[in-house]
């Protein structure tokens, strides 16, 4: 991760135009590419950012510019950073180890249904594992027989945390024109009631997945029908 303060001005365009005045900004550079710029103020939430995949172009050394480019389906958003003055440019090697580890029922999850994504939905295709957001990776990112986008989050319980969590991910997501009407799913062994109220109150499906039919350690338990 690369770390750069610096008095700046930014400019974005693409499916807006903004502009942040000069003044002393925190530019944060992670290796996945995401790029993030900070004020000290406003919370946690950087001024403006751009999510991975990016293109970033530096120009002078110090640089005097940097440009920062992602293609978001038919236009190109574009960050365009003037730096005045670089008041201190590090790098740290945050190693494999700053990962965040799902515990072991969670990953098997998350395996499982990436081999089968279809439990999770009717002709849903596995794209990616770890879809990269902004503010963390979403667990599964498939499409469905209408080559919808679907965020799929995996826990062992599903809280309302979870719910939460789905949610700022796909606020995120949906930033994308391309992904405006992605959905999302909550895949669990075991779901709270006040979790799946608040998930169906947003328009979240939740899926409960039992591990051993996933695997083919046992069959699915057979449902009778009174005539």
């Amino acid at each position: 991760m690369r770390l750069i303060v610096a008095r700046c001005e930014v400019r974005y365009s693409g499916r807006l135009n903004a502009v942040l005045p000069l003044a002393l900004r925190l530019l944060m550079v992670k290796a996945d590419g995401s790029f993030m710029v900070h004020a000290d103020s406003g919370g946690f939430k950087p001024s403006n950012w751009m999510t991975a995949p990016t293109v970033i172009e530096e120009i002078g050394a110090p640089p005097t510019r940097i440009v920062v480019r992602k293609r978001a389906g038919a236009t190109e958003d574009l960050l365009e950073i003037e730096i005045a003055d670089v008041v201190s440019d590090i790098s740290h090697d945050m190693g494999e180890a700053a990962a965040l580890e799902k515990d072991g029922v969670e990953r098997d999850l998350q395996e499982a249904l990436a081999a089968a994504p279809r439990f999770c939905g009717e002709g849903f295709r596995l794209v990616r594992r770890e879809w990269p957001t902004d503010i963390g990776p979403v667990d599964l990112m498939c499409r469905d027989q209408e080559d919808a986008w679907i965020a799929v989050e995996i826990k062992r319980v599903c809280t309302i945390d979870a719910v939460e969590q789905l949610t700022r991910y796909l606020e995120r997501i949906r930033r994308d024109p391309a992904m405006a009407s992605c959905r999302g799913v909550l895949a669990a062994q075991s779901i709270k009631p006040q979790a799946r109220v608040l998930a169906e109150s947003r328009g979240l499906a939740c899926v409960e997945i039992d591990l051993a039919i996933l695997r083919g350690e046992r069959e699915p338990d057979l449902t009778l029908f009174a005539a």
